[in-house]
């Protein structure tokens, strides 16, 4: 049996196994923007060499600003919180036990791959260092970028922990429930770039990191509760579009939706007004297109993809750094590698990392084929091996967050 055969035939066990009322549009944006993830480290992030072989941390943003752009594409974490949030409120609506067991079962799937992570990373960094000889830079490196997406899942946990509070404000006022986050985030941007911000503490745009995340998945409740309509998604995406020209050309935004090395200012960490305007751009768009989503995964070989993309999502999420990391880590020993190893200052820097993302997903397949049972139920650990693991999970963060 060839390829061709092998995969044809598996994308019809998975189409006629796909039960009929799955909502197949909102899986596809699901896993598009889980793909945009990696796609989005893998092409904005690089490493530089220091002489004493460690790893550091670069970008191709600090030298080619006009690729900015790039990362409004790939910044589609308001998709994902989108369709999070229209995704819990039918599951919390079929729920048979208790709000309490519900949320235990959404929080443990979503703890579980991230301990896992985490713990095996603080095993492997004494390895590294002590037996293969890697630089504690390049370890920091490494830390830092395993532990990036990594915040995400915490702020996921806690707007999921919400879902109960989501589903009563969409209810009672609609699509209109998100609109006070929305005037949130302004209102600290107002104050940390406004004529005050010298007065203001730097602490202060932390307040932006629920309401900034919480406003997509708001949306995605009223969506998932019939309260969001086609003049509404054109709204979002109309308004949405305007908002984000205005604070990009009127207001000095910095137009990368990404942390660019050595500036002053970053757009999602936290989150900035314009990431809200970008998401509610995105969140019309993908309520307008979501019947010819659907229509378009009805053919099996397209709906095959999204459901391995989505039953591996945390796999992706908390490993596909690792994947680029296995390939950046020991090249530093032959020296510069383009697109790899080298400052992301050239045109051939970008062709050679495009060269490479293949690599980086091959490694992330394989890597994946044994760490996707960290997303099972760890029915096989007793009470010590948990423990072990959350307390190397634990040394992992101080040493990630330079705690140490």
């Amino acid at each position: 049996m060839n390829a061709l055969s092998l995969m044809s035939r598996t994308a019809r066990r998975i189409e006629d196994a796909t039960p009929a009322h799955r909502d197949r549009a909102v899986d596809g944006l699901r896993a598009l923007a889980l793909l945009a993830v990696p796609t989005g480290h893998w092409l904005l992030g690089g490493f530089t060499r220091s002489p004493d072989g460690a790893l550091h941390n670069a970008s191709p943003l600090g030298a080619f600003p006009g690729f900015a752009p790039v990362s409004w594409v790939l910044q589609m974490l308001g998709i994902f919180f989108l369709v999070g949030g229209y995704a819990s409120v039918l599951s919390y609506r079929r729920r048979k036990g208790s709000t309490r067991a519900w949320l235990g079962r959404r929080l443990a799937r979503l703890g579980r791959p991230v301990l896992g992570v985490t713990a095996v990373w603080a095993a492997l960094l004494p390895l590294l260092h002590f037996g293969l000889g890697v630089p504690v830079d390049t370890l920091r490196t490494a830390s830092t970028l395993v532990v990036q997406p990594l915040w995400f899942v915490g702020v996921y946990t806690v707007v999921t922990a919400l879902t109960p509070y989501c589903v009563r404000a969409a209810r009672r006022l609609g699509v209109w429930a998100a609109a006070p986050l929305l005037g949130s985030v302004a209102v600290v941007d107002l104050l940390r770039y406004g004529p005050y911000a010298d007065a203001v503490p730097s602490w202060l745009s932390l307040l932006n990191v629920l309401p900034g995340w919480l406003f997509a998945y708001q949306l995605g409740v009223s969506w998932g509760e019939g309260r969001v309509t086609r003049r509404h998604a054109w709204a979002l995406l109309l308004g949405g579009a305007a908002l984000f020209a205005a604070l990009l050309l009127l207001f000095g935004y910095p137009a990368s939706m990404v942390g660019v090395p050595g500036e002053a200012r970053t757009n999602s960490h936290p989150p900035s007004l314009l990431v809200l305007a970008l998401a509610a751009a995105q969140s019309g768009a993908a309520v307008l297109l979501r019947d010819r989503i659907g229509a378009l995964l009805r053919r099996p070989a397209l709906w095959a993809p999204v459901v391995v993309v989505n039953l591996s999502a945390m796999t992706v999420l908390c490993w596909h750094q690792t994947a680029m990391l296995a390939a950046a880590v020991p090249a530093a020993y032959a020296g510069e590698v383009p697109g790899l190893v080298g400052a992301p200052d050239s045109a051939g820097w970008i062709l050679a990392r495009l060269a490479w993302m293949p690599v980086f997903a091959g490694l992330l397949v394989l890597i994946g084929r044994y760490a996707r049972r960290f997303e099972s139920p760890w029915t096989g650990a007793g009470p010590a091996r948990r423990a072990l693991a959350g307390v190397l999970a634990a040394g992992f963060g101080v040493f990630a967050l330079g705690l140490g």
